[in-house]
This record gives structure tokens, C-alpha cells and sequence, in this order.
């Protein structure tokens, strides 16, 4: 593990940085003291990417301007949901 004072690391700031992205830890010193430490970030955030169940093409259809609206029961769109449960 590297350990670079404040000022140095201001002055080099780039290249230290180069080392940690290939893995390496430096210690920040402040007048010999430790006070912080860089480190390579770690990229597993434990998210799992889960496909589309449908083609996104039929996410986004619009219809036609002069179309009549849908005649939509709302009542039996309630039942057929509650049927589901």
C-alpha cells in the first residue's frame, strides 16, 4: 500500500489515481498522520438485470388521431383484477 502526503497527492493527483484504477490502495497522510485512503471501486451492487417480458415495440403503440376512444368498463376491469387475486 502506497502513502502520500497531502501536497503530493494534489501535484500528482492523476497519477495516482491511474495506479488505483489498476488496483493499487494509497493512504493520504496529513503531517505524517493517516487520514483517509483511496481505493478501486467495487462494481457488484447486487442488482440482477431482468429481461423484458414483452417486445418493447408494443410498449409505445399509439393510435391512430381518429380513432374513437376505447369503451372501457371500469366496473369489470375491477372484478376481472379482484377475480385474479
Amino acid at each position: 500500500m502506497t502513502k502520500v502526503g497531502i501536497a503530493e497527492l494534489k501535484a500528482n493527483l492523476s497519477s495516482f489515481l491511474r495506479r488505483v484504477r489498476q488496483g493499487e490502495s494509497i493512504t493520504i497522510l496529513d503531517r505524517g498522520m493517516p487520514v483517509a485512503r483511496i481505493v478501486p471501486v467495487e462494481f457488484d451492487n447486487g442488482l440482477e438485470i431482468i429481461p423484458a417480458q414483452e417486445p418493447s415495440s408494443d410498449f409505445f403503440k399509439v393510435p391512430p388521431a381518429d380513432a374513437p376512444p376505447p369503451q372501457t368498463d371500469v366496473v369489470e376491469l375491477l372484478l376481472e383484477d379482484r377475480a385474479r387475486r
